[in-house]
Formats: structure tokens, sequence, C-alpha cells
């Protein structure tokens, strides 16, 4: 195993423990950017900031405000003095179509997830912007 494949193991790790901060009880996400191998970024799907931590209806739907951890990583690095402008984002579950157009246009050039999500756009549109994408088991 080469050091790239050790470094995106050790990354996805951690992006499953950053997604235990999640609030979410249908799946919780996480999502770290790293860019020279420092991390830049990072996120979990929930709430937006200030809304109760309630990621489901009475139904066990989604509520439509819920963010995914890619966004959550995108806006924070956003917000910082940061760059994604070249970036790796690890993720544990393969973006949807939503957050791959965030990708691409946050300038990331290789996204690392370590599960399918049930739709696969977003991975198709990923590899269609020439962004490298890695599926790392655990």
């Amino acid at each position: 195993m080469d050091k790239q494949q050790l470094l995106d193991r050790r990354y996805m790790r951690m992006a499953r423990i950053w997604a235990e901060n999640s609030y979410c009880k249908r799946r919780q996400v996480g999502a770290l950017l790293v860019k020279d191998q420092m991390i830049i970024s990072d996120g979990f799907n929930g709430t937006p900031s200030g809304f109760e931590n309630n990621c489901e209806d009475e139904d066990n739907v989604s509520k439509p405000y819920v963010l995914h951890a890619e966004a959550n990583a995108i806006t924070k690095v956003a917000r910082s003095s940061n760059s994604s402008q070249g970036a790796t984002l690890y993720v544990t579950a393969s973006p949807c179509i939503e957050c791959a157009k965030l990708i691409i246009q946050a300038g990331i050039k290789r996204v690392v997830y370590g599960e399918n999500y049930r739709i696969m756009d977003g991975l198709n549109l990923l590899k269609r912007a020439g962004i490298d994408v890695v599926f790392v088991e655990e």
C-alpha cells in the first residue's frame, strides 16, 4: 500500500469518527476537507446553526433543510481564510448530485468516499467534471 492509500484510509477513519457528531438518526455522515496534508475544514450532516438538532420529522423523514456533511464542510471553509481549490474531500457516503455541484464549484479536485449512496448521480457528475473519485472500504 502506498503513502496516499494509507493517508486516504486514515482520513476516512477520521471522517467516520466526525460523523458521530451528527444528531441524525437515519444516517450519520462526516466529511473532511484536506489540502497539503492539513485538515482545512470539517462537516457532518445536520440542521443549520441555531435550529433544533432533530434531523427527521415524526415520520422519520429527513427535514428538507438538513445540510449534508459536504455542504457543511464547504460552507465552513468559505467562511475561513482557507481555499478549497485543489483540496481532497473525504466523505463517509458518496455525494448526492446537489453536493457534487458544490464540490465542483468549490474547486475540489479529489473525492474519497466510504460507502455508496443509493443514487449515483453525484458520483457520475463528479467524474464528468474530471474530479478524481476514489472508493475506500473500511
